[in-house]
């Protein structure tokens, strides 16, 4: 039976998302409905995992304790709706760099296979860009696009993953993947 995961995008999807990146705790504001979602996935026996780029980290906007801080905030913001993320997995690499953990390459996917000894065939991995898409696919995940965020730009811009799936928001894409798990 395959392992009950989902792999989740941060910005744009859980929280909302800024051009000029979430550089500190006060900036970092959950998408309605996102952090109930979270929760209900839990109740259900997933693990919730994310996968996000934080290029911000390379280009010297935030430093790593910075990053932890925002985590702790969401950490505690879904603590307090019964909720909780099992593991978070951060590219903290510039753009430019030649690294393989930067979406939309798959080398986060393969680390979160190998931490929780995990295949991920099938898994749903829900995201708000191509490269979370990307990623997803070349790691064997069910791609799953939400409109929120950068979502409806990506889908506007087309050459979606065959098979990607889409909701206005995590809570409906939630809502949608519990309903097919009965």
């Amino acid at each position: 039976m395959p392992t009950k995961l989902v792999i989740l995008d941060r910005d744009g999807v859980i929280n909302f998302d800024s051009a000029q990146f979430i550089k500190s705790p006060a900036e970092w504001k959950p998408i309605p409905g996102s952090l109930e979602a979270i929760a209900r996935l839990n109740q259900n026996g997933y693990k919730v995992v994310v996968a996000t780029n934080q290029s911000g980290v390379g280009r010297g906007l935030f430093d790593m304790e910075t990053l932890n801080s925002i985590h702790t905030k969401m950490h505690k913001a879904l603590f307090t709706v019964g909720g909780r993320v099992d593991a978070i997995f951060y590219c903290p690499h510039a753009a430019d760099s030649a690294c393989d953990c930067r979406k939309p390459k798959p080398g986060m996917f393969k680390r979160i296979a190998e931490t929780l000894n995990a295949d991920l065939k099938g898994v749903p991995a829900i995201g708000d860009s191509l490269r979370d898409l990307h990623s997803a696919v070349a790691a064997g995940c069910k791609p799953i696009l939400v409109h929120t965020g950068k979502g409806e730009k990506t889908k506007a811009e087309g050459n979606l993953p065959e098979g990607t799936q889409e909701y206005g928001d995590l809570a409906a894409a939630v809502t949608a993947l519990l309903g097919k798990a009965k």
